[in-house]
């Protein structure tokens, strides 16, 4: 079984709650049993997370050798140029790590995305946009990282692809049980 999950703010990607955090967990998420995430997105990202009960799907998925693409949407506060943005594609350095090179692209117009509770900071003398970052790899806090290092931190990050499957139109904290189809579509 392989599920797709929209997974909201302020969930961890496990099931057992960590001691004294603030954060829920998918156990409040009324998932099937003995299913188990594939990969992770921290507490405070949101987007896709897909979960199976199936063995070997998390190194087939998230080992960088096979290249399987991931994409993220991020908003970042202020308005990267076309320099900044081909630096990031070109692969940044985070904590003495050189990460591989990526897609990046300006999402005009902004995407159509749920509100956030709480909602992101917003400052009025500042603005912000939206990338797409499409990456191969997952290092911890990684697109957060990637754009504090040219300068733009990240105020929103969501996972809205993996393979040639999109999130869509699935709800924050809803999830759905994959056809065929969209399975070939994770592994495309």
């Amino acid at each position: 079984m392989l599920i797709a999950l929209h997974k909201p703010y302020g969930v961890l990607s496990q099931f057992t709650p960590e001691p004294g955090s603030r954060w829920r967990t998918l156990a409040e998420l009324g998932l099937p049993p003995a299913v188990y995430a594939l990969g992770r997105l921290d507490a405070d990202s949101e987007g896709l997370l897909l979960l199976s009960d199936e063995p070997g799907l998390n190194s087939r998925l998230l080992d960088p050798e096979a290249g399987h693409r991931r994409e993220y949407w991020v908003q970042v506060e202020g308005l990267p140029d076309d320099a900044a943005l081909r630096r990031l594609a070109a692969g940044v350095t985070i904590g003495g790590y050189r990460t591989r090179p990526c897609g990046v692209r300006r999402l005009e117009p902004a995407p159509a995305v749920a509100p956030r509770t709480p909602p992101i900071r917003v400052r009025k003398s500042v603005p912000d946009c939206w990338l797409a970052l499409e990456l191969s790899e997952g290092k911890n806090r990684q697109v957060r990282r990637m754009t504090a290092a040219i300068g733009y931190p990240t105020l929103r990050l969501m996972r809205a692809r993996i393979g040639h499957f999109p999130l869509g139109e699935l709800a924050p904290g809803c999830w759905c049980e994959l056809t065929a189809a969209e399975r070939a579509a994770v592994f495309a």
